[in-house]
């Protein structure tokens, strides 16, 4: 089958479909969608992850698994979010969705901790005794990262002067709150060191920039700062994903 009839459309509304490997079940896309969009990807001809996946399985003579999870959604809001959640549940990694789903870095998966700083954090005033290198994530930050991949967006990679500035400490910052708090051992030049999970830019090495290697700060430091609202120190319209204090 490759399109629903009328009167299973109409039924349908909005849903969210999975794409399975036969092989094992293991799910390697999510999607949302109405009318007949769940049957788009078996014609689509791009470079896309998913469609090379599908392609393979098609070149052993064996089809995607579909699935319809979800359905009679009735506006597409509300998809988006079934699906981001989804997404969430089952972690992008495993899949081959691009996205992590719609809303999902502010909505999505968290623990209780991240709820409350969300909408409970009280603001804090760094203390002068601490050098301190603020670092905005906001563009590749979601609340279900794992403490490693916090740790490599937030360390890589930066145009700074490790010469001019001296940090002591580094804190991941989103939305103004403070997510993990790190103490810097040293700064390299980018892609001098491992990473859990490479990047599209991992082969390429940009002189002007630089990662840092460190630890998570002790315990005291950690809790003065973790999920504390620091948005005093950013300026109306400033775009610099990096600040210092106190260097």
């Amino acid at each position: 089958m490759e399109v629903f009839p009328k009167e299973i459309i109409e039924k349908l509304k909005y849903y969210i479909y999975l794409y399975s490997d036969p092989r094992d079940d293991k799910i390697f896309y999510v999607g949302k969608g109405k009318n007949n969009r769940v049957f788009q990807h078996l014609k689509d001809i791009s470079e896309k992850e998913k469609v090379i996946k599908i392609q393979e399985l098609i070149n052993i003579r064996l089809e995607p698994k579909i699935e319809i999870l979800v359905h009679g959604i009735s506006d597409e809001y509300t998809a988006k979010k079934i699906e981001a959640s989804i997404i969430d549940l089952l972690e992008k990694d495993k899949l081959t969705n691009i996205n992590n789903g719609y809303e999902s870095s502010e909505f999505g998966r968290m623990n209780i901790e991240q709820v409350l700083s969300l909408y409970s954090s009280k603001k804090v005033k760094i203390s002068d005794n601490h050098k301190i290198i603020l670092i905005r994530i906001n563009k590749t930050f979601r609340y279900s990262l794992s403490p490693i991949e916090l740790y490599d967006i937030t360390r890589s990679a930066w145009k700074i002067d490790p010469k001019k500035h001296q940090p002591e400490y580094a804190f991941a910052v989103y939305n103004s709150l403070v997510q993990e708090v790190y103490k810097i051992t040293t700064w390299l030049p980018d892609s001098s060191t491992f990473k859990a999970k490479k990047n599209k830019d991992s082969n390429e090495k940009r002189p002007e920039r630089y990662e840092f290697v460190g630890i998570i700060a002790d315990k005291e430091i950690r809790g003065e700062y973790r999920f504390k609202n620091i948005d005093s120190y950013f300026k109306k319209g400033n775009q610099n994903p990096i600040m210092y204090v106190n260097c």
